[in-house]
């Protein structure tokens, strides 16, 4: 295949099929990530991003490429997850641009998509650094733009793309030390290399098929919820807060992230739900968005699961349950009756402040909630929300001012292409890059003084407050002059790994040692669900012995990923 022009069909094919390539090897550029944490990893980053894409565009035959520009566009934009997310859709949003009135395209117009797309994604960051997927991009598109014609085979343009691709990707390590003290490449850069291999595939007609995901141990379900085969039978009935506002394709929209076999019934009072899913804290975490809870039922079906379930009926799911009867059962064996449920409703008044944040773990989102957090997307590490969950808060919040808390660096960008979306709100994204800094911002959050005043004081919070997290190594390493083995225990402070040592308890006295000084007044300690009391008990003693003047406080966050989160003021 070597098409000169572009129509809508052509295109949803090759973005397609570079979206497959990157979902089936998503998990070598994990592997290329230069911190060995267990962080929000690229490459799964990435092909949700571009999955989110393609699934804005995979009902639109015949349609002209402005169209499919526009909506691919704003998939990936909705679905951006991280920081390599966000910048990824910019790179693929510069179609929407470039294919404006147009039925179809020529090469030089696709080529013209990719270089506004190089310029979208550079003024998406605030400070852009090369030796990263910018450089990749850019030297790639301007390779292709220096040879394309009006008469240009697309194929033949894009191996010059690919070529330099390759090339320019070589050379991130010289462009970024820290690549080169990791001996790895970029690992954005290459995910955009898989996704561009894949489109040059499908000019040549090679067509890839999406391989079933394998599960990893510890990897976040949002990962590989298309997989869900059994998992719980979720299923729960909600008295709704807005009656009829109730917006029930995005509460569908929402539960079908995590799941499959939905069915949502509802009228102006109620609504009933029907999901499976491996996660049904987060559906039921949905649910609550919309209402008070007048009953629920979860079941493992991946226990009860028998032949029988195997060989249902196409018209029944894997409970053995017709949906429709299956949920009204449900409801039957409540004894809530709607109108009984409908008197206790109350009329929120809007609020001057909302404030939304991303976190984990059932003691940290207790701990922000008394802070006075109106709305909590469970997340961080592995668990990057995407541009639209953002979006999604923001509604739900019923106040003027949205403030925003990422508490990590990798969602930040992504929290702030949501404050660009969002119109009829004002949004204002705190740039608090990990759970200590955010926690820190919220004690100098004042809802009676002037916007711009809580604002600046929050943000001076973060200036001056220290970092500190533990958590372990994922592979073998060098960062930072450090020699670093799989299963260390790593002490970070303010984002750079500063201790490696085989012991938890003992790299936790030194991460102490580094961040404390005599000015320092107040240590808050919240410690993960890998961690017992006793351990605590120690760092309690161990702190009241050498710093005896110090405050402390201590909360237990159950969080997952980091066995401590260390914040001092």
């Amino acid at each position: 295949m070597n098409p000169k022009t572009i129509d809508g069909n052509l295109f949803k094919l090759i973005i397609t099929n570079g979206t497959i390539n990157l979902k089936n090897n998503h998990q070598v550029i994990n592997d290329l990530n230069v911190f060995p944490v267990p962080d929000g990893d690229t490459g799964s980053n990435m092909q949700s991003t571009m999955m989110s894409g393609v699934q804005s565009i995979q009902d639109l035959a015949d349609e002209p490429v402005e169209k499919l520009g526009k909506a691919l566009s704003r998939g990936l934009l909705m679905g951006a997850r991280g920081n390599s997310g966000v910048i990824l859709s910019q790179l693929f949003s510069g179609f929407a641009k470039a294919f404006s009135e147009l039925t179809v395209a020529t090469t030089k117009q696709f080529i013209q998509g990719l270089k506004f797309g190089v310029q979208q994604a550079y003024g998406a960051v605030i400070n852009p650094v090369e030796g990263t997927i910018l450089t990749v991009a850019r030297e790639a598109a301007d390779k292709a733009e220096s040879i394309v014609k009006e008469d240009s085979d697309l194929l033949e343009v894009m191996e010059v793309y690919l070529n330099e691709a390759n090339a320019s990707l070589k050379r991130t390590p010289d462009l970024l030390p820290v690549l080169k003290e990791s001996g790895v490449v970029d690992s954005g850069g290459a995910g955009l290399i898989v996704i561009v291999e894949g489109i040059v595939a499908a000019l040549k007609g090679e067509i890839y098929a999406e391989e079933k995901a394998k599960k990893a141990k510890g990897k976040s379900p949002e990962y590989d919820k298309q997989d869900v085969e059994f998992g719980y039978c979720t299923e729960f009935i909600i008295q709704l807060k807005q009656g009829k506002k109730f917006n029930r394709d995005k509460l569908v929209k929402q539960l079908s992230r995590l799941g499959d076999s939905i069915v949502v019934v509802a009228d102006d009072e109620i609504c009933k739900v029907h999901v499976h899913t491996e996660t049904p804290g987060d559906a039921l975490n949905i649910g609550q968005i919309y209402g008070e809870f007048a009953n629920l039922k979860i079941e493992n079906m991946t226990l009860q699961h028998t032949e029988t379930l195997l060989h249902s009926a196409s018209d029944e799911d894997d409970c053995g349950h017709d949906h429709h009867e299956h949920i009204e059962h449900v409801f039957e064996e409540t004894d809530v009756k709607p109108q009984a449920m409908r008197s206790d409703f109350t009329i929120e008044t809007r609020k001057k402040f909302g404030i939304i944040t991303v976190v984990n773990g059932r003691g940290l989102k207790r701990m922000f909630e008394e802070m006075g957090v109106d709305y909590i997307i469970d997340g961080g590490q592995t668990m990057n929300p995407a541009t639209e969950d953002f979006i999604d808060a923001v509604d739900e919040v019923n106040a003027d001012n949205i403030i925003i808390i990422p508490n990590n660096k990798n969602v930040l960008l992504s929290a702030e292409h949501a404050a660009k979306a969002v119109e009829d709100k004002n949004v204002i994204v705190i740039p608090a890059k990990t759970v200590a800094q955010g926690y820190a911002s919220l004690t100098m959050f004042d809802a009676n003084q002037p916007l711009e005043d809580t604002i600046e004081e929050m943000k001076e919070l973060i200036d001056h407050v220290k970092s500190g997290e533990i958590t372990y190594a994922v592979r073998d390493t060098e960062v930072n002059g450090l020699t670093i083995k799989k299963g260390d225990y790593l002490g970070i402070q303010d984002g750079k790994i500063v201790l490696s040592k085989e012991k938890r308890l003992e790299t936790m006295f030194s991460l102490l040692d580094e961040l404390l000084d005599e000015e320092s007044e107040i240590v808050t300690i919240m410690y993960g669900e890998e961690v017992d009391e006793e351990e605590v008990n120690e760092i309690m003693a161990y702190l009241e012995e050498k710093y005896s003047d110090l405050e402390v406080e201590v909360v237990d966050g159950q969080q997952a990923i980091y066995d401590y989160l260390i914040a001092v003021e």
